[in-house]
């Protein structure tokens, strides 16, 4: 069964560990406690991008969260269930949690993993976002600092609902930066962050806290296919603000260039053009 999901179909669909519905136990522990981690991936043309990306992420967080992964050929069938070839545009989403149990953090015992796929409509962003850029806050909201869940797509983002609420009437601002507890530029709400530097990429460390996005990995591996100079190190506010060009990147929207940051302009560079031409691309 396959289902194609148009852009007048606003309803999301769900599949609870392979069985349509919208009905989740309240002992899950996702709900409980945020334990869990989720896989966001673009649908373009009836196929999701980047899978084996997202999926090999997923197998490394399940493995650090000490949560059995599903196969990824049961993942894979249930997604067929949900795509067809004449879907033009969707988001998948792939949510993992640890389960039900009883009331406590101790994991139960025997351990049922709750596994959600979901399919939602694209949101359709302006392609003046990537051919103009977009403009950003500087959010007060800082990351907490844990290197054991740096790097994982984990359920627990209350840090970034409360960066969002810094700007929910400026409907100029299309995202925020983010910094760590000292002082650190990690990424923004939803995306990780570039700087170029004297003809240099640079990008946050993420060694602390922040997601290792897939599309993170990709455009770093575009930039060394390129030649270019590449460097994951500390960043600070000033090196975002004197940078030459800025950009950010996700699995949905790819490269966005950056056009301000607060009261700081930029203009969209030859190198983040370069790597938007590279990565579409990569997608023939």
């Amino acid at each position: 069964m396959s289902m194609s999901l148009s852009k007048s179909d606003l309803v999301p669909k769900f599949l609870i560990n392979g069985y349509f519905g919208d009905n989740l136990p309240v002992t899950d522990r996702g709900l409980q406690y945020g334990d869990g981690l989720f896989e966001t991936i673009k649908v373009h043309q009836g196929r999701p991008l980047l899978w084996s990306r997202h999926i090999k992420r997923l197998n490394k967080g399940c493995e650090r969260l000490k949560i059995a992964c599903p196969a990824e050929s049961i993942l894979a069938a249930e997604t067929d269930r949900f795509i067809s070839p004449d879907l033009d545009a969707a988001i998948l989403k792939i949510i993992i949690t640890r389960g039900s149990g009883q009331r406590g953090y101790k994991q139960p015992v025997p351990l049922r993993p709750t596994r959600i796929i979901a399919l939602y409509p694209y949101p359709g962003y302006p392609e003046s976002h990537q051919v103009n850029g977009v403009s950003l806050k500087l959010c007060v909201t800082p990351l907490a600092c844990n290197p054991i869940l740096a790097g994982l797509k984990h359920l627990n983002r209350l840090e970034q609902v409360l960066a969002t609420t810094e700007w929910h009437d400026d409907i100029g601002i299309v995202d925020g930066i983010m910094k760590d507890v000292h002082g650190n530029v990690i990424e923004t709400t939803m995306a990780n962050l570039f700087i170029v530097s004297d003809q240099a990429l640079y990008t946050p460390d993420l060694s602390q806290c922040g997601v290792a996005g897939v599309m993170r990995g990709k455009v770093l591996e575009l930039a060394k296919e390129l030649q270019l100079t590449v460097s994951e190190r500390p960043l600070t506010e000033t090196d975002v603000l004197n940078a030459d060009e800025v950009f950010i990147t996700n699995s949905l929207n790819g490269i966005w260039p950056v056009n301000q940051i607060e009261q700081t302009q930029f203009v969209p560079g030859q190198i983040t053009r370069q790597l938007i031409q590279q990565l579409h691309l990569s997608w023939k």
